[in-house]
């Protein structure tokens, strides 16, 4: 099954368990979460992204972290972050320190890519905890043909639709995706 909202389509999240058994009812000792049935193996979204997120060059995901280029106090902090990110996740990829807006971010910034789950995993963790007074934009990058869509409106949606926020949002030009 697909639905459809406005220009959008979603596979049904239960893609690929249209005949498993129904779900136990039973709790676990805590009272409040369920039991759930066991695997033969973890998820396979522990070791590779699911499609269509990008496993190539691009990376799954960007992760774009702003700061008030006005304000010394977040300048300072984020040029500190930017060197203890690079110091500590020497294997993702980190830009330059912009000191003004670029592309569709309305305010000063740099950029992080995650290539692995894993990297996810443990480089948001960590950013949950050290990103501070600064506000964080996750999105997917995805590498999708849609009949009808372009590559723009399919970077709008990862950059809106699709967006993680750590901290407060601040809103995009999403006018630069056409």
């Amino acid at each position: 099954m697909v639905y459809t909202v406005g220009k959008n389509t979603y596979p049904s999240p239960l893609e690929g368990y249209e005949n498993a058994p129904p779900l136990p009812d039973e709790k676990n000792e805590d009272g409040k979460s369920y039991k759930n049935p066991a695997n033969q193996s973890l998820s396979k979204a522990y070791l590779e992204f699911p499609k269509p997120l990008d496993t190539g060059r691009r990376g799954g995901f960007d992760v774009h972290i702003y700061y008030f280029q006005t304000n010394e106090t977040q300048t300072q902090y984020a040029k500190e972050l930017w060197e203890r990110i690079r110091r500590e996740f020497p294997e993702l990829r980190i830009y330059r320190v912009w000191d003004r807006p670029i592309g569709p971010h309305p305010v000063a910034m740099f950029e992080v890519n995650i290539f692995t789950p894993a990297q996810f995993g443990a480089f948001i963790a960590w950013l949950a905890v050290y990103r501070g007074p600064l506000s964080v934009l996750i999105h997917p990058n995805t590498v999708e043909e849609v009949e009808g869509v372009s590559h723009l409106d399919i970077e709008r949606r990862n950059h809106s639709e699709r967006a993680i926020w750590m901290g407060e949002r601040i809103p995009l030009d999403l006018g630069r995706f056409g």
